[in-house]
């Protein structure tokens, strides 16, 4: 850790570092393609896929090359996802720790993901995060999404901080580029939604955490 560093800010993407919401995600997807006419999908075979969002998963779950059906299907599931949106969502085991840590360490921290907003924000209102986060930056807030680094320094302004005092933490390369593009400490969430080719290490973070017990004790080491 560079003795430079003053860390002021902690930003998190939102699905696959700060919330599992892989099985309503999976859910709505399941509801979908029965909904047209498709045998559900197991959850491990999209999960992965799940930081690339709702197109990545529909064309890991059918093997048809319409474009037109895709995008019946993919509106049926963000229609079930908007209004069954924390059904089974539930923070990483560790991270409600996590946040408490950062509070009582006088940190501020936020949210930037490619989510849109009209998921984004029901799911933080549902999860009581609103109020805490110093920003909530989603894929549509800015003009261009991660690895862009718009959202990154959109939310760096709401929260009233320099990029340089911020660590963004995230599962997907995209994530990982769009801190490192805003001047950002980055860390690569290896406990997310990682693609059986994704390797993490060669991605360029600052850190690999495991587990979010391991990123507790990163911005702890931070602080001091």
């Amino acid at each position: 850790m560079s003795s430079k560093f003053n860390l002021a800010c902690v930003l998190f993407d939102l699905d696959g570092t700060l919330v599992d919401t892989a099985p309503d995600l999976i859910a709505c997807l399941n509801k979908a393609l029965e909904t047209h006419g498709f045998s559900t999908v197991p959850s491990e075979q999209i999960r992965p896929l799940i930081s690339y969002g709702a197109p990545a998963m529909i064309a890991k779950s059918i093997n048809l090359d319409d474009e037109a059906i895709h995008a019946e299907i993919q509106e049926s599931m963000l229609n079930f996802y908007q209004n069954n949106i924390a059904e089974y969502s539930t923070f990483f085991s560790g991270i409600t720790t996590t946040l408490k840590t950062i509070e009582t360490l006088g940190l501020k921290w936020g949210i930037v993901t490619n989510k849109r907003e009209r998921f984004t924000n029901p799911l933080v209102s549902a999860l009581n995060l609103t109020e805490r986060a110093a920003c909530i930056i989603s894929g549509d807030t800015t003009a261009n999404p991660k690895p862009h680094p718009e959202p990154m320094l959109t939310a760096c302004e709401h929260a009233n901080v320099k990029p340089e005092e911020c660590v963004y933490i995230g599962d997907a390369l995209h994530d990982i580029d769009a801190g490192k593009n805003a001047n950002m400490k980055t860390l690569a969430a290896t406990y997310g939604y990682l693609k059986p080719d994704d390797n993490p290490d060669n991605w360029g973070a600052d850190a690999l955490i495991e587990s979010p017990e391991q990123l507790t004790s990163w911005i702890t080491a931070a602080c001091h």
